[in-house]
């Protein structure tokens, strides 16, 4: 007897197989089996699977037919033709190679700042596939590759996305992306003002940075300042506030303090805004011919 291996290695999207296998002569027999189980012995067909069947493009060809090709149908095939003389066996292995696909992936998260945080990404795909991470920032560094992505004591620059590609070369890499929320206190990075003139119109800038975002509010001493009162405007954004002084008098100088808060705390910087005596010299042949004077309400 003589004993023929070959081994197939096809893709999943694949619609049809064929493995090759010829009688002798007329007088042969053939069969297909899968592992032990017959498929067909010579013209009758032992298998149930409709997508399996014989090709015989002659009397001579006796090649196995697997159509809509699944990973199910991976293994070891044999045809054995028995003859006259000398039995022949032809034996293939089938690999059926699948396209990588991410099965699960954690859930957009919120957590505090100073968290431990673990990522998971699982994926399918023959070969198995390589799970990789990418934090999708600037400033990012690599991750070892693995299904779990542990970071400790998470900050607040490695919030953002984080991509997660499963490849094995069968085709191009499945991806997917989560969110990383990182909450933390608020702090005031600027608080600024651009002076204003008596009767003229001043402006103090709050720069604050926080997540969740967080509320502003305005104090001139120990008194809190109301939107729309005593000549006070107030706009708040996501990350600053601003206090317009309109017909700016007297009673506007003294201490202004911006305070931000959310749920994980609260900061709070104060600035303090005088009235100052300016006067404007104008010469003339070095000769003063006019004196300016104003009051500014300045920091």
């Amino acid at each position: 007897a003589s004993l023929y291996i070959f081994i197939l290695i096809i893709n999943l999207f694949l619609p049809l197989v064929i493995h090759r296998c010829y009688l002798e002569d007329g007088a042969s027999k053939g069969a297909w089996l899968n592992r032990s189980s017959i498929i067909f012995a010579g013209g009758d067909k032992w298998s149930v699977d409709p997508r399996v069947s014989i090709a015989t493009a002659n009397k001579r060809e006796y090649s196995l037919q697997i159509q809509d090709v699944d990973v199910t149908d991976d293994g070891p095939y044999t045809c054995s033709v028995q003859t006259q003389h000398t039995p022949r066996t032809m034996q293939v292995h089938l690999t059926v190679q699948v396209s990588p696909k991410i099965s699960r992936i954690s859930t957009d998260i919120v957590v505090n700042e100073g968290s431990n945080v673990t990522l998971i990404c699982l994926a399918t795909g023959k070969p198995e596939p390589s799970i990789s991470w990418r934090h999708i920032s600037p400033s990012a560094k690599p991750f070892e590759n693995g299904q779990y992505l542990d970071i400790y004591g998470i900050t607040r620059d490695q919030a953002g996305e984080y991509e997660c590609s499963a490849e094995n070369d069968v085709s191009v890499p499945d991806v997917k992306k989560v969110k990383v929320t990182v909450n933390f206190a608020p702090t005031i990075q600027e608080l600024k003002s651009s002076g204003g003139m008596l009767g003229g119109n001043g402006l103090i800038r709050c720069e604050s940075a926080g997540v969740p975002a967080p509320v502003f509010e305005w104090y001139k001493g120990e008194r809190k300042l109301i939107n729309g009162k005593h000549g006070i405007t107030i706009k708040n954004y996501s990350t600053r506030s601003l206090l317009t002084v309109t017909n700016v008098t007297e009673e506007h100088f003294g201490n202004y303090t911006c305070v931000a808060a959310n749920k994980l705390g609260v900061t709070n910087a104060s600035l303090p805004l005088n009235l100052w005596f300016l006067s404007l010299f104008h010469y003339s042949d070095g000769v003063v011919t006019r004196i300016c004077c104003f009051l500014m309400l300045c920091p």
